[in-house]
């Protein structure tokens, strides 16, 4: 039958402790996500059509570059959290899973920062037209 008693034996194949944490921030940020984009979808449905000085305008709006920014940040933690359970579920190698997750954890970082950096731009007046 084996060496040990039961508990021996499923000793360290359990949950980490982190699965309930994991799913929590997923719950978290999807709410996030719909609060945040459905914001953002009403609020340009508002705007005039093809007026890319009054999104210019309204996006400079300190409460809405702040809105802006909570939703760049919860898009892209809420895409790692999704994409890091997909990538350790079947990846296939610990080289190539390791591999995706350094590239995913950039990517999601990178896109972040980037999304972050022209909002502010926008908010502080470096992206208003001539």
């Amino acid at each position: 039958m084996g060496n040990g008693t039961h508990l021996g034996k499923v000793r360290g194949l359990g949950s980490s402790g982190h699965g309930s944490q994991h799913w929590l921030q997923q719950r978290l940020t999807a709410l996030a996500n719909i609060l945040l984009v459905g914001f953002l979808f009403v609020s340009l449905v508002r705007l005039p059509l093809g007026d890319h000085a009054a999104v210019l305008r309204w996006a400079a709006n300190p409460t809405v570059a702040l809105a802006l920014m909570l939703m760049v940040v919860s898009v892209f933690w809420h895409l790692r959290l999704g994409l890091t359970v997909l990538i350790e579920d079947y990846a296939h190698g610990e080289a190539a899973r390791l591999f995706a997750l350094v590239v995913l954890n950039f990517y999601a970082i990178g896109g972040a920062a980037f999304g972050l950096f022209a909002i502010a731009r926008i908010a502080f007046g470096g992206g208003a037209p001539a």
